[in-house]
């Protein structure tokens, strides 16, 4: 064996220790660069996606908003036919115009005879306000302001004229509860919402509708 190769063998001027010492250096010090350029790169692109995120927002709560709006007419659709439905049995038992009314959500839950049963009339998610963050509709009661809003709303729409039902009992009902307009004059003007929530709480007596609190 020859005592010449060994560890401090030369070999273009370096040793075997220092060459493979300078060798682990280097790549140590690639790893390092890599390591720093992938570190810069993960932050370009969280950045990126902050972006996108922060640019997306408006639109996903617009999109929320509707939707929240959508179940809410849904859900007043249901509470109108449920008040219909109870207004129309009561009235066929001989009651009229307010004592015919519900004068709470309960009893449209508790639903109606029919038989020896009770037919649902309104299911329990209809019974809350999705818009609101207490979950209670606001009641709209006989001949108030809100109704006669509404009713100058519709005529707005209908060109002059008022909604006409086809059911007797509820034509009956309707020249009862709603305030007579004969015209509305459009001038063009709009109405905006109040801001925030009513919060006040329903006065007791019968109610011919519902509205969301918000």
């Amino acid at each position: 064996m020859n005592p010449s190769i060994g560890p401090h063998h030369k070999i273009y001027g370096l040793r075997l220790t220092d060459a493979s010492a300078t060798f682990r250096h280097e790549r140590g010090s690639f790893r390092a660069g890599e390591a720093g350029y992938t570190l810069v790169a993960l932050l370009a692109v969280m950045t990126l996606l902050a972006l996108f995120a922060m640019a997306a927002a408006p639109s996903v709560r617009q999109q929320v908003q509707r939707e929240r709006e959508k179940e809410a007419i849904f859900r007043g659709e249901q509470a109108a036919e449920a008040i219909r439905d109870y207004y129309k049995y009561r009235n066929a038992q001989g009651l009229r115009w307010n004592q015919a009314l519900p004068t709470s959500i309960d009893q449209l839950l508790e639903g109606i005879p029919e038989g020896s049963k009770k037919r649902q009339i309104l299911r329990a998610s209809a019974a809350r306000d999705p818009l609101s963050t207490s979950g209670e509709w606001r009641l709209i009661r006989t001949r108030s302001q809100d109704l006669i809003d509404f009713q100058r709303s519709v005529m707005l729409y209908a060109g002059n004229l008022p909604p006409t039902p086809q059911d007797t009992q509820i034509v009956e009902l309707q020249v009862f509860a709603v305030p007579t307009i004969t015209s509305v004059l459009n001038t063009g003007s709009t109405q905006t919402a109040p801001g925030g929530e009513d919060s006040s709480a329903d006065s007791t007596g019968p109610f011919v509708g519902v509205a969301s609190r918000n």
